[in-house]
């Protein structure tokens, strides 16, 4: 099977290196990746029964504490840098690979930020630009306007999510200084107007949903506080070690899954040939939004669906009987590695391109003629997606983050059925379903890696 690879379309900023030319002999990595998850979860299902705690082991590495007025500081010091940004936006170069706004936005914050909260430690509780707000406007209102129950959960959250992913893959030219700061300056509105109307706190745990997306992939970070300790572990820890979770959390979870899996399979000659469109001409965004809202919409109704038919399947097939709400609560948070696997391989070769630009800017941030790097002489390269061996290792880093996802994910499915069934025989015929599940989207996302794509 052949492999798009990497070479960059300089046309957009966030979405550079999703073109591929060359070509690798990726069907026996492939299947190797698939083999690697079905033979995880074969040796799972037959171990002696053991918590997710022992499977996904932590330890105390000491005290550290940050006085709340730093990060509170760092936090007023992104929102200036936001504010900046859209300036630039609005009135610095057209150019998406030399505007600061959106090299800050999409290569910085949306591509990087996330891998780092999810794989590291808490780096949003530090770049929010929210959380120097939170204490002067909950002072100003100490009883919120409107009520937001904690019975609704995150749904509003889920809601910004669609919208920002339609406006993220249909839009015609999301990275558009002037367009993306226009949208920026209008959820900086809803933002604040929600805060004040509905309390800091609640519009920030609730509706805010990047913060909801940090705070869920900060919950796979190696790095967690607890109090004043911080504690390391395996990627995932956290989630093994039990965590309480607002309705509407793991339908966020499928879609952060669904939207990052359709993110990769609307570039795919499959899709554009199913929509009519010849991948070698490509018309342009503009002449598909219809098509490509359609199927983001499609795409997450299909896998909560699909997950939820897998998960209610496996149930029934002890004799269970549990509502379904129940069981995506318990089991949707455990396809979290996979959402977070799927983001970073699918940014990665993006992000080693659009990340030279980062780096260029930040040579000289005012455009004065500094040298603060050293890079005034540095030509950015994609040479890298030009030869075989570079490219092996590209495609092969992608492949082993989607791999190690998965086998993250069927660790926690795994903890979670024996901690709800009782025992492993049960848990592994509950367990069959959403094993199944798991190898076909191995497959589907190292397909997904390997798949000609163009536009």
């Amino acid at each position: 099977m052949g492999i798009t690879t990497a070479w960059p379309n300089a046309a957009a900023a966030h979405a550079t290196g999703q073109s591929f030319v060359a070509l690798l002999p990726t069907g026996p990595y492939m299947a190797v990746g698939v083999a690697t998850v079905a033979l995880s979860i074969m040796l799972l299902w037959f171990l002696p029964q053991r918590s997710a705690s022992a499977l996904l082991p932590h330890r105390n590495i000491g005290r550290v504490a940050a006085a709340p007025a730093l990060r509170n500081l760092s936090s007023l010091l992104m929102f200036l840098a936001l504010c900046g940004g859209i300036a630039a936006g609005l009135n610095g170069t057209r150019d998406p690979l030399e505007n600061g706004l959106v090299l800050g936005f999409w290569v910085a914050f949306w591509m990087a930020a996330p891998m780092v909260q999810g794989y590291l430690f808490d780096l949003w509780g530090w770049l929010s630009p929210w959380r120097w707000a939170a204490q002067p406007l909950g002072t100003l209102a100490a009883r919120p306007v409107l009520p937001l129950p904690r019975h609704v959960g995150v749904w509003p959250a889920v809601a910004l999510l669609l919208g920002f992913s339609a406006f993220t893959l249909a839009d015609p030219a999301p990275d558009d200084p002037a367009r993306l700061a226009a949208v920026i300056s209008a959820y900086m509105i809803v933002t604040f107007a929600g805060m004040t109307l509905f309390g800091p706190r609640r519009w920030l745990r609730q509706a805010e949903f990047f913060s909801v997306l940090m705070a869920q992939f900060g919950r796979l970070s190696v790095l967690a506080r607890r109090g004043a300790r911080v504690r390391a572990g395996w990627p995932g820890w956290q989630l093994g070690n039990g965590v309480a979770f607002l309705p509407g959390i793991p339908v966020f979870t499928l879609v952060l899954l669904g939207t990052g899996s359709f993110d990769g399979f609307n570039e795919t000659f499959v899709w554009l040939d199913l929509i009519g469109v010849n991948p070698l001409a490509f018309p342009g965004r503009s002449a598909v939004v219809v098509p490509v809202i359609l199927g983001l919409a499609g795409a997450n109704l299909l896998l909560v669906g699909l997950f939820l038919v897998m998960i209610v399947t496996g149930d029934r097939l002890v004799g269970g009987g549990l509502p379904a709400n129940r069981l995506l609560a318990l089991f949707a948070p455990t396809i979290l590695p996979i959402a977070l696997a799927y983001h970073m391989a699918h940014y990665l070769p993006s992000l080693l391109v659009d990340g030279q630009y980062v780096l260029v800017a930040l040579n000289d941030p005012l455009g004065t003629g500094a040298n603060l790097l050293g890079l005034a002489d540095y030509y950015v390269t994609t040479g890298f997606f030009n030869h075989r061996e570079t490219m092996r290792v590209i495609w092969l880093s992608q492949a082993a983050v989607i791999v190690f996802g998965h086998v993250i994910a069927v660790i926690l499915a795994h903890a979670a059925a024996v901690q709800l069934y009782g025992n492993v025989s049960r848990a592994f015929r509950a367990g069959l379903p959403l094993a199944v599940f798991m190898v076909l989207y191995t497959w589907l996302g190292l397909w997904l890696l390997a798949a000609p794509k163009g536009g």
